[in-house]
């Protein structure tokens, strides 16, 4: 097999995790997420939904990423079961908490550099999650 092909493959295997660029990557990624969260006026309506300091949000979707993207599951390791959806129930999330939670990471993942075929693979999946922790009656 040709060394392209190789890579190919390898690719092809590769986690989200280890496509990002592992821990180092994925860390970047997540302070990046809540230093927009803290400085982009567009992002406030999520902002307001978290603690004043970040630094524990920051940690825990840290843990919680690491091993939604393949990696080691430290999230689950240290407070077992992540039962996302039940973890933010108490706050009202609508279509426009998903907005700001999407264009925060999609901002985050392509200002760290993020490979744009893998940011539009996880944004995919990030949407549907994003889209699934709502928990706030609307109008469609």
């Amino acid at each position: 097999m040709s060394d392209a092909g190789e890579q190919a493959e390898a690719r092809a295997k590769a986690t989200p995790y280890e496509l990002i660029g592992g821990e180092q990557k994925l860390r970047e990624m997540v302070v990046r997420f809540y230093a927009l969260m803290d400085a982009e006026p567009a992002l406030a309506g999520i902002r307001k939904l978290h603690q004043p300091s970040l630094a524990d949000a920051t940690e825990k979707l840290f843990m919680f990423l690491s091993g939604w993207l393949g990696g080691p599951q430290l999230y689950a390791e240290k407070y077992g079961h992540p039962m996302l959806r039940a973890r933010h129930l108490p706050f009202a999330i609508g279509k426009a908490e998903r907005d700001q939670w999407m264009a925060g990471m999609s901002l985050a993942m392509e200002q760290v550099g993020i490979a744009p075929e893998v940011r539009e693979s996880l944004e995919a999946a990030f949407f549907r999650t994003a889209d699934w922790m709502r928990n706030r009656q609307e109008a469609d």
